[in-house]
């Protein structure tokens, strides 16, 4: 099974367990739920973008100069 798809199933559990506790972590479960989900739109986005946010110049890669482009 891969990181990723125990991950999913780690926040799933996490978020059941805390339904209707009222101590705040389902709360807190459903944060980490969406942070990683938007990780995942993060990566899918670079991925495919041909530019940026506003369809500008490519992101830069880590370590990428913009002076190089």
């Amino acid at each position: 099974m891969s990181e990723d798809t125990e991950k999913h199933r780690a926040l799933l559990s996490v978020l059941k367990d805390a339904r209707g506790k009222g101590d705040g972590s389902f709360e807190q479960a459903v944060v980490d739920a969406f942070e990683h989900v938007f990780a995942h739109l993060g990566r899918l986005n670079d991925h495919v973008a041909l530019g940026g946010p506003d369809g500008g110049d490519p992101h830069l890669k880590p370590g990428e100069s913009p002076t190089l482009r």
